[in-house]
């Protein structure tokens, strides 16, 4: 695709058309209530959140894609001074209310960005976005993937979110005299707190946004402000600590779960001279059995016959919820679509590795890649440059330049050497980037 047509999740000058996948803040970094450089594709839920999250915003800037169905854009080509066609399909990323993925199609090729997305193995849900996923493809290979990586790594792997959320279920079960604290998003999990309030049969505090927000999504008798009303509820995220939890202990027994994919680091805790993990997530041999079965039925059966549930601390349960693909599911995913180039939207975690690293074997390219060839002294000076620094996480291990690979970097992909990058990761550091997007280029990938 040529320069200065479209971004995804990117906010800067450039581009005519610009595509929102969802509403959480590390995607919508530049956008703001006065914000008016073009037209915005988004979902029918994304629009209706919008004033809510960007009070005044011009919603006559917000075009609104449904589901299921192509619809052309006719961006001004720069180079050839005359309109282009691009025909882009929603689909939903399962990721939260009106999260998107966007299919792009026309004289480049296909092209999937995925935004942040779930691609559960299991589960009627997942077989519908099968098959309208292959269905608009018609049998064209993709041409490149911008794929979320987050979890892009061997080391990550839970349970679908329903096997999750019984774990909630079952834990707040077990704690029948104690209030409940369960540290969320102000978009997002709202299929927890259903299925919480459905299996207790009880209602759930929220604090007064999310209640607008709970509104506005339709749901209108399960949650409450009253704090009288139910011992269960939902606080943000940021305001989850092990400082308010003991708090609230000095009043009432509590306790606190944490649902989510990713690690969370707090101070090491002892009780009663037993020292607890400082690491809130499930430990690394819970899910070692899962990586000896391919089979998606067999990993779902050892997982719901696992408690994956992780007592950090005394007051503390953390329980891999997740609204991202673990590492089974994104091999899955990237398995059945084969795209031809794939990059990672994620960028800048202390744990990120092109997913390149891990999934290049699953590639069928039909042409070989093309190696950028160096100069001798630039080679040298790309050697040094790897001998002189330590390894780090934040950057790719292979350089992925406006054209093609350096030939070091193909070779270690090539070489599978697993100690490359990975062995100095560690999971108690990983932190979210701060941005993410894309302005699709035509030259992010080889030919």
């Amino acid at each position: 695709m040529e320069k200065g047509l479209i971004s995804v999740d990117r906010w800067s000058e450039g581009s005519q058309v610009y595509f929102l996948t969802h509403l959480h803040s590390d995607h919508t970094n530049g956008l703001s209530s006065t914000w008016c450089r073009g037209p915005i594709f988004c979902s029918r839920i994304t629009a209706k959140l919008f004033p809510f999250k960007f009070p005044n915003f011009n919603l006559s800037l917000l075009r609104i894609l449904d589901i299921g169905s192509w619809t052309s854009i006719s961006p001004l080509s720069p180079s050839a001074g005359s309109k282009t066609i691009v025909q882009v399909m929603a689909i939903d990323a399962h990721h939260c209310p009106g999260a998107l993925m966007y299919l792009f199609r026309g004289e480049f090729g296909y092209m999937l960005y995925t935004g942040d997305f779930r691609w559960e193995i299991t589960g009627k849900r997942a077989q519908i976005g099968r098959t309208m996923l292959l269905n608009a493809l018609e049998g064209h290979r993709l041409d490149i993937l911008y794929l979320d990586n987050t979890y892009c790594n061997p080391s990550y792997y839970f349970p679908s979110r329903e096997v999750a959320a019984q774990k909630v279920v079952d834990v707040i079960a077990a704690h029948p005299e104690h209030d409940i604290v369960i540290g969320i998003d102000l978009l997002g999990k709202e299929d927890l707190l259903v299925h919480i309030a459905q299996a207790l049969k009880i209602k759930i505090w929220v604090w007064p946004e999310r209640l607008q927000t709970m509104h506005l999504l339709g749901f209108h008798d399960i949650f409450t402000t009253q704090t009288s009303s139910t011992r269960v509820r939902a606080v943000p995220r940021y305001s989850f600590s092990i400082e308010t939890l003991e708090g609230l202990n000095a009043m009432r027994p509590t306790i606190g779960i944490m649902p989510s994919g990713l690690p969370w680091v707090v101070k090491p805790h002892q009780v009663n001279g037993s020292r607890f993990s400082s690491l809130l997530s499930v430990s690394p041999h819970k899910g070692k059995q899962l990586l000896n079965s391919t089979n998606p039925i067999v990993i779902e059966k050892l997982i719901r016959n696992s408690e994956f549930v992780e007592r950090s601390h005394e007051y503390i349960y953390s329980i891999p919820y997740s609204d991202h693909s673990c590492f089974d599911e994104i091999k899955e995913f990237v398995r059945l679509i084969k795209p031809l180039n794939m990059k990672g939207i994620v960028s800048s975690s202390s744990c990120y590795i092109d997913p390149l690293y891990h999934l290049a074997h699953l590639f069928s390219v039909t042409k070989p890649l093309r190696i950028r060839k160096l100069l001798p002294q630039q080679l040298e000076k790309f050697k040094k440059k790897e001998r002189d620094e330590s390894v780090d996480a934040t950057k790719p291990g292979y350089v992925l330049g406006s054209e093609n690979f350096t030939e070091a970097g193909w070779k270690r992909i090539k070489s599978g050497n697993k100690n490359f990058l990975a062995a100095h990761l560690s999971r108690v550091s990983v932190i979210r980037h701060s941005q993410r997007g894309a302005k699709l280029v035509k030259d992010d990938f080889p030919a």
